[in-house]
C-alpha cells in the first residue's frame, strides 16, 4: 500500500506478471460541505462539496469534523408556521442556509473546535431495511466502489491471476476527478475500471428514459457519461463474460456527471476503461439504498473479468 501526493490510497495485488496492470478505482470522498465562515451569532455558513440539490439539505443532521473532535449540527430552516405563501413556493438557496451547532457566538463555536475550512458530513446510520437485502446508508457514492476493490483483492489472495491489480481509493472525485488524475500517474495502468454507484430509476416520478436501472436486477455497465465514452472493446469483453457466467447486468447512460474513468482513460496514450456500478436510489443526498444482490453480482463480474485479463486479452483491446 502507498499514497499519492494528495492522499489517494493505492493497494497493489501482484499476480503472475507485472503487466497488464488493472486499475480498480473507487473514490473515498463523499458529497458534503465545508465551513466557510462563523457568524457573530455562532452559526456556520458553508460551501457544498460535490453536487447537491438544495431541497434535500434543509433540516438534515450533520457532523462538523474539527481538530477537537466531532461537533453535531443541523442545517437550519424556518418552521412552516411562519413561512409566507411565497416562501412556501420557493426553493431555499444554499447561500441562505446555515448550520446550527448550538453555539451562542463565534467565540463559543471556536471553543467547540470549529474553524473555517472544517469538513462537514451528513449523518445517516447504516440500516438493513425490512427486506434485509436492501441496505440504507449514507455515501454509497462511493463506499460501494471502495468495498468492491477491497473485496476483489481479498478474493484474489492466494490465487493466481495473470496480471497485477491496483485497488485505488481516490480523493476529491466529487470536486473534479482529482485523485484519479494523480493516482493514475502512479499506477500507469493498462486497463481501468471506475467502480461506482448507478442512478436507480425505479421510483415514482422517474422516467425510464432518465434512468434505466432497477434495484436487484444486477450491476450496471455505463454506456456514456459527461467525462468518458467507454472503450467499446472492453465493454463488449465485459458483456461477453457476464453472459457466459450467467451474471445479470444492466445498461445505463448519464448525460450529466462523470467518474474517475474520465481521467484514467486519457492517461498517456490512452487506457481502455469502463464504469461498473451498483444501482443506488437517492444518490447525492443524506441517505441512499442499494440491493446486496447487485453488489454481490458486481463483485462476481469484476473477479471474472480480472481472471481473464491476461496480456493477450489486453493486447486484443488495443488492436481491436
Amino acid at each position: 500500500m502507498s499514497q499519492d501526493g494528495i492522499g489517494s490510497i493505492i493497494c497493489r495485488k501482484t499476480g503472475a506478471a507485472d503487466r497488464p496492470r488493472i486499475m480498480l478505482a473507487g473514490h473515498m470522498d463523499e458529497v458534503g460541505f465545508m465551513v466557510t465562515m462563523i457568524t457573530k451569532e455562532g452559526y456556520l455558513k458553508f460551501q457544498t462539496l460535490g453536487g447537491w440539490w438544495s431541497q434535500v439539505m434543509l433540516a438534515q443532521r450533520v457532523v462538523v469534523k474539527t481538530h477537537k473532535g466531532d461537533v453535531p449540527g443541523i442545517i437550519g430552516s424556518k418552521p412552516p408556521h411562519i413561512l409566507t405563501d411565497d416562501e412556501r413556493k420557493k426553493v431555499v438557496e444554499r447561500s441562505d442556509m446555515f448550520i446550527d451547532v448550538g453555539a451562542s457566538s463565534a467565540e463559543e463555536a471556536g471553543e467547540f473546535g470549529i474553524r473555517p475550512g472544517d469538513p462537514v458530513i451528513p449523518v445517516s446510520p447504516f440500516t438493513q431495511m425490512a427486506n434485509p437485502r436492501l441496505l440504507l446508508a449514507k455515501a454509497w457514492d462511493c463506499r460501494v466502489g471502495c468495498a468492491l476493490f477491497i473485496d476483489a483483492i481479498r478474493a484474489l489472495n492466494g490465487e493466481a491471476h495473470p496480471n497485477t491489480v491496483y485497488g485505488v481509493g481516490t480523493v476529491q472525485e466529487e470536486v473534479g476527478l482529482r485523485g484519479a488524475t494523480t493516482s493514475v500517474e502512479v499506477v500507469d495502468p493498462d486497463v481501468g475500471f471506475a467502480l461506482e454507484v448507478g442512478i436507480a430509476g425505479d421510483m415514482p416520478g422517474v422516467k425510464e428514459t432518465e434512468a434505466q436501472e432497477k434495484l436487484g436486477k444486477g450491476p450496471v455497465i455505463l454506456l456514456y457519461d459527461a467525462s468518458m465514452v467507454p472503450h467499446a472493446g472492453l465493454r463488449d469483453f465485459v458483456v461477453s463474460i457476464a453472459e457466459s457466467e450467467g451474471i445479470p447486468f444492466q445498461y445505463d447512460a448519464m448525460a450529466r456527471g462523470g467518474t474517475d474513468a474520465g481521467r484514467i482513460h486519457i492517461h498517456k496514450a490512452g487506457v481502455p476503461s469502463l464504469v461498473l456500478g451498483v444501482p443506488t436510489r437517492y444518490i447525492h443526498s443524506h441517505a441512499g439504498i442499494i440491493h446486496r444482490d447487485d453488489y454481490d453480482n458486481a463483485l462476481k463480474l469484476l473477479l471474472a473479468v480480472i481472471r481473464k485479463l491476461d496480456a493477450q486479452a489486453v493486447e486484443s483491446l488495443r488492436v481491436g
